[in-house]
């Protein structure tokens, strides 16, 4: 029975340290630290926007109005639009605007090497990566690139924001969203953060490597790549662009993909865990323990189930049942009702731990067989993630 409480008092540990103990930390042991970026709003180096579209005829005439409508000099931009195998309007829309689009119409071959296309047809300093669905802020590009005023940057995203936040389940991901934006806040001023926004970053183009045809995370691979050659990965969140809700049903399918892909980059760059991650302390608590948190989790559970009968086990394991039955009535639970503010983050911290473990079918399975159709709440609209 010894080992089952140390098992207990361990997973318990690590559960209060992912969830409570480092976020305190973070807040507490690093406030105050700056570590400015020489941003210069003047800073207007020719940029190449690589956009990697598959089946977006749905949304592809507004995003490019958004380019076209950037606060940045039209001579420094240069637009490439790659079709990845579409079977609708995308390149027709993109031909409409021949003389500022240049749109590449090839094979369906998943995300990873249409991007690797599109960087090598890029002729600008910096590449913007954006995706078809998302309408970008005037001002975004322009606060983007900035950032590299600084030479040590060598990569920077921007903030995505929700419209119509109170719907669909991009709501129940409203306070883990908002956490993830304040980590990202305060990483960046450590020295840098661990992933970018896919929709919406930028790179060095001298620092962009050929992508792995399989991965499923660009956005953490790339930036990754450049933060181990000593360059910054910074969060600027004025520059801004804009999402959709998502359909109910379909976000668990997007978090099994997020995070099979950070599973892929576990695997793939073992220097992660070592000495040349100089943020190695806050990767560890903050990135990797949440793929670690679903078994310490399990661990406590099944720990408590092992634990001789007494009071205590008895509490816990109604503790336990609690939390699962108030995580299941937020399926049934009206989003009116004041109740929605209980059960919603029990509901996403499950679902979260589920999709977790559910992602390590990346190993097992073709990776690009993740992706899943996003559906999301705007007129009926739906577009294939890539």
């Amino acid at each position: 029975m010894a080992g089952a409480w140390f098992f207990f008092i361990l997973g318990s540990a690590a559960v209060f340290y992912f969830l409570i103990g480092y976020p305190i930390l973070l807040a507490l042991g690093w406030r105050g630290q700056r570590n400015p970026v020489a941003k210069d709003l003047s800073f207007t180096p020719r940029v190449s926007v690589v956009m990697a579209v598959h089946n977006g005829a749905a949304f592809l005439r507004n995003k490019l109005e958004t380019i076209f409508a950037l606060d940045y000099p039209k001579e420094s931009i240069e637009i490439i639009v790659l079709s990845d195998g579409s079977t609708d309007e995308t390149v027709a829309i993109a031909n409409e605007h021949s003389d500022r689009v240049q749109a590449i119409a090839g094979p369906r071959r998943g995300k990873a090497a249409t991007v690797n296309a599109g960087v090598e047809r890029a002729t600008g300093e910096i590449v913007f990566f954006t995706d078809v669905r998302q309408p970008l802020d005037p001002m975004a590009l322009r606060h983007l690139a900035a950032n590299f005023a600084d030479p040590k940057v060598g990569a920077v995203t921007g903030e995505l924001k929700i419209r119509s936040g109170d719907k669909g389940q991009h709501a129940d991901m409203d306070l883990y969203w908002r956490y993830e934006l304040w980590a990202r806040t305060q990483h960046s001023n450590i020295d840098s953060i661990f992933t970018a926004t896919g929709c919406l970053y930028a790179m060095r183009r001298n620092l962009i490597e050929p992508i792995p045809a399989d991965m499923l995370s660009d956005d953490a691979y790339l930036p990754l790549r450049a933060f181990f050659r000593g360059y910054r990965v910074v969060f600027d969140p004025l520059a801004v662009a804009y999402d959709y809700p998502s359909v109910e049903g379909t976000e668990f399918r997007r978090r099994c993909r997020t995070l099979g892909g950070l599973w892929q980059l576990f695997a793939r760059l073992p220097e992660l865990f070592s000495s040349k991650n100089r943020m190695r302390f806050h990767f560890l608590s903050y990135k990797f323990s949440r793929l670690m948190l679903p078994w310490a989790v399990l661990t406590v559970i099944g720990a408590t189930l092992a634990l001789p009968k007494s009071a205590f086990r008895e509490v816990m394991i109604a503790v336990y049942l609690a939390f699962a039955a108030i995580a299941i009535a937020d399926r049934f639970v009206p989003r009116r009702i004041a109740l929605k503010r209980l059960t919603s983050p029990a509901w996403t911290f499950v679902a979260m731990n589920v999709a977790s473990i559910a992602a390590l079918a990346v190993f097992v399975r073709p990776p690009q067989r993740l992706w899943v159709a996003t559906q999301v709440e705007t007129a009926g609209r739906e577009s294939a993630p890539l």
